[in-house]
């Protein structure tokens, strides 16, 4: 469904007096237009997304999420839920709607003994590893640690660890979950368990998650990383290598490929700057003295033209690409295809797409996939795009409007380039702008697309929570 229709706000009966009985009713604020807190709270971190919602809840606990939910139930309103705000399709905001917010949510709690993290449902990842890292253990988070939990997990959640302890919503072992219809709900391996596994990778479509729970291991403090830039003109003979590396690389190694453009910044000499490169980022999950030689063959895949390989604070790996990505300025479509496998034909074509990249702020990602990934199934989870090897994810990212139009479409003729066998299946964290219609999102969940089906018509057979990668109940 395009980004129009989806974000069409319902038709709503508010007056002013059920809309201050309400901010009353909150421990938290009720934040309306008018004014530059509103303008300031309505952002989101995509700077493409420009939306005026009619009410932002920003919600102090689980009793505030309650009367939100019932209270845009109640008047036909829009919702969009907001955790860290970091969706790139801006699902965390709507026209004329109601955003319920989570951010003041942020709260962590961690249990070293029974290696557990509990963190409130507007938490960012940055939140948990500073928590987690005290006791030397981790959840999976992703590669920037100001986007949220909430988003990433429902999503799936592809990181540094997903090989050696698999996606973050792998790891999620219980929930806290607002249902539409106002109640709390409680979710675990225990109890309710149909819930659980649909917020493992099945999006926001069942309840506002107002508490994560995730399984900790132990990782760091410190690791080894391979971080090495190769001359773009060594594409070819680098990818390759990292094929062939990837083939045989243990599960300790979460190894991440990407073209790009180096920046006019202090961290990279200044003869570099400007330069096209294809870069290996690749951490080793274990003993530092192990994970240098396991790494050594990605520092040599052809002559680098930097290499900043070595061990690395978890906490500053998590943090690296964090100045790549800035909030509200920047605009940003992101989206993804899979692949079986990485041939010479695969290489040369996105060698070629490389070429046409319109950005220099743009990336062209390749995920090794694998290991933990491969190794759970769809009783465990609704994520199921797991037996493919490689993810390709061009990830756009340009300053000016009057650039959307060709940074949009080279993205998308990345995706229809390389879809190969996996045509339609998408990586909902990165979903472009949620444009595509039903038929891809029933591609991507494929087998368990009816198990979805019921459990939306159990927890939301009105649809209230569509701004998502929306599961439609029947009626």
């Amino acid at each position: 469904m395009s980004d129009t229709v989806m974000n069409r706000p319902a038709a709503a009966s508010l007056d002013e007096q059920s809309i201050r009985a309400f901010g009353e009713r909150l421990r938290g604020q009720l934040i309306r237009p008018g004014g530059g807190e509103y303008e300031q709270a309505r952002l989101v971190w995509n700077g493409m997304i420009d939306r005026r919602p009619a009410l932002i809840a920003r919600c102090a606990d689980t009793a505030d999420v309650v009367e939100a939910v019932n209270f845009a139930r109640d008047h036909g309103l829009l919702v969009a839920v907001r955790g860290g705000g970091h969706n790139v399709a801006g699902h965390a905001t709507s026209d004329g709607g109601i955003v319920i917010d989570l951010s003041p949510m942020r709260e962590v709690e961690v249990d070293p003994e029974r290696r557990i993290v509990r963190a409130g449902g507007g938490a960012l990842w940055a939140d948990v590893d500073a928590a987690t890292q005290a006791y030397g253990l981790a959840a999976p988070g992703g590669l920037v640690s100001d986007t949220g939990i909430a988003g990433l997990t429902l999503g799936g959640g592809l990181g540094w660890l997903r090989r050696k302890h698999g996606l973050s919503c792998d790891n999620l072992i219980g929930a806290e979950v607002v249902t539409a219809d106002g109640r709390v709900v409680y979710t675990s391996e225990n109890e309710n368990f149909d819930l659980l596994w649909g917020l493992r990778g099945g999006g926001g479509n069942f309840g506002v998650v107002t508490r994560f729970e995730f399984m900790l291991h132990p990782v760091g403090p410190e690791v080894m990383a391979a971080i090495v830039f190769y001359p773009v003109e060594s594409a070819r003979e680098a990818l390759r290598g990292f094929r062939d590396y990837t083939a045989t690389a243990p599960d300790e190694v979460g190894a991440l490929t990407f073209f790009g453009t180096i920046p006019a910044a202090e961290a990279y000499p200044a003869e570099l700057h400007g330069r096209r490169y294809l870069a290996v980022g690749a951490p080793y999950i274990g003993p530092i003295e192990e994970a240098e030689r396991a790494l050594q063959p990605l520092r040599e895949l052809a002559e680098p033209m930097l290499d900043l390989s070595g061990p690395v604070p978890f906490v500053e790996l998590q943090k690296m690409f964090d100045e790549d990505y800035p909030a509200h300025t920047m605009r940003y479509y992101w989206k993804s295809a899979f692949l079986p496998g990485l041939d010479d034909a695969a290489i040369d074509e996105l060698i070629e797409l490389n070429e046409r990249r319109p950005s220099a702020h743009s990336t062209l990602d390749i995920w090794h996939l694998g290991g933990a990934i491969a190794r759970s199934g769809p009783d465990n989870s609704a994520f199921t795009t797991r037996h493919y090897l490689y993810m390709v994810a061009p990830e756009s990212n340009w300053e000016h409007p009057e650039e959307d139009e060709d940074n949009i479409a080279w993205t998308r003729e990345v995706v229809k380039q390389m879809e190969r066998e996996a045509q339609g299946k998408r990586y909902y964290n990165f979903p472009g702008l949620n444009e595509e219609d039903d038929s891809d999102i029933e591609a991507t969940f494929d087998e368990v697309y009816g198990r979805l089906v019921a459990l939306k018509n159990k927890y939301d057979p009105a649809n209230l929570f569509r701004l998502n990668q929306n599961i439609k109940p029947k009626a």
